[in-house]
């Protein structure tokens, strides 16, 4: 008798989530007993963000559904609207789609909208990055949301794994698989230089710095304050090293954010470059080149350490997240950046960086993930109980 494949259903929203989940994708489409169903939204749809279903779809993955969700305005009530907009086009997405299992990364809007609709709807969730703090985001209420509709659960590191655990999840459920960026890393051909410089059309130089400033959703100003203090300090900088950005997330204030950015670029074209999108290739490629990691991604707590790259991360957006000794906190004056940039940009810290122990596994996260979503029993696996820790 044929065994049915499992229809495994990924969702993907944004150019970051996507690069984490590509072997992941990878390694579901290959399978012989699953087979991959791919739901592309958000800002993958977005001219103001780089277009890049293109990069999916050059990749070699069939998209099944591209669902459009986001309204053009990154206010809290435009992210807000964009929520609903998604808990209703995903209604019928994933009815047409009728998958086993759901597969959720992060911590994203669309994330949850999405969760919202296959909780309803009774399709198992799948989450990978559940457990992490990060406490100057509304993603942190997010993640903690996800996790709690979730059924399976790939956390990066053990104490992410106790975490779950700790929200009352079955710890049968939960697996401490490492992080997909640490597995990018190993199984990734990075760009040399000259191959970089061609595809950017822009000199790096010798010591490159890489920016990524992503709006700070339970600040007042979003992170204006710190952006601009950030743009002050970087301008002492020039025209000795060059300075690369990558586009803030489409969340409430990101467009200004970017404008800010946009304006400071114009003003020193020779020395600094804004990309819309990266992409996974060439963002780890240009972090491996880079002198320091700069602003408040998560990728500058887990890739670049990884590549034993020092980073200086600002502000509170990744407070709560493990660090390893290659990350430099400051507080987003002017004064704390500038100290940072000189220390982080001298040898003694690259050096440092470079021996840095990775904390995140040992890339082999989307083998680890296949293997659970072959095994598992979908059709038993909705009714969830309270795990309670014993207490005494």
């Amino acid at each position: 008798m044929q065994i049915l494949s499992k229809k495994i259903a990924v969702f993907t929203g944004s150019r970051a989530e996507y690069g984490l989940l590509y072997w992941t994708m990878r390694g579901i489409q290959e399978h012989p007993s699953l087979d991959l169903q791919l739901i592309v939204s958000g800002m993958h749809l977005s001219s103001e963000f780089g277009n890049t279903v293109h990069e999916i779809s050059q990749d070699g993955f069939q998209i099944d559904e591209k669902v459009e969700i986001l309204l053009s305005s990154t206010s809290k009530v435009g992210v807000a609207k964009s929520i609903g907009v998604g808990v209703i086009s995903f209604a019928d997405t994933l009815t047409r789609l009728n998958p086993d299992c759901l597969v959720i990364l992060g911590d994203r809007f669309e994330a949850l909208a999405i969760a919202q609709t296959a909780t309803v709807l009774g399709i198992p969730i799948a989450h990978i990055h559940g457990g992490e703090l990060t406490e100057g985001l509304v993603d942190d209420a997010i993640r903690h949301s996800i996790t709690k509709m979730a059924h399976l659960h790939f956390t990066s590191a053990e104490e992410y794994r106790k975490r779950v655990i700790q929200m009352g999840e079955d710890p049968s459920r939960v697996f401490n698989v490492g992080s997909p960026g640490v597995e990018n890393i190993r199984r990734t051909k990075l760009l040399t230089r000259p191959q970089l410089e061609e595809t950017l059309s822009f000199e790096l130089g010798e010591n490159p710095l890489l920016v990524t400033f992503h709006p700070v959703t339970l600040q007042r100003d979003g992170g204006l304050l710190e952006l601009k203090n950030l743009l002050l300090a970087l301008e002492e900088l020039l025209p000795s090293h060059r300075v690369i950005f990558t586009h803030p997330n489409a969340d409430a204030q990101g467009l200004f954010l970017a404008s800010q950015i946009e304006a400071f670029v114009d003003s020193h074209p020779k020395e600094t470059l804004l990309v819309k999108s990266l992409g996974q290739l060439r963002y780890l490629s240009l972090m491996n080149l880079a002198c320091a990691v700069v602003g408040n991604s998560s990728s500058g707590l887990i890739e670049a350490p990884a590549l034993g790259v020092p980073t200086i991360n600002i502000g509170s957006r990744q407070s709560g997240r493990l660090r390893s000794k290659s990350v430099v906190d400051v507080s987003g004056s002017v004064s704390s950046i500038r100290s940072a940039l000189s220390e982080a940009i001298a040898d003694p810290s690259r050096k440092a960086a470079r021996a840095t122990e990775n904390t995140f596994g040992a890339g082999t996260t989307a083998a680890q993930i296949v293997k659970v979503l072959e095994s598992a029993d979908f059709s038993m696996i909705l009714q969830k109980r309270f795990f309670d820790l014993e207490t005494g």
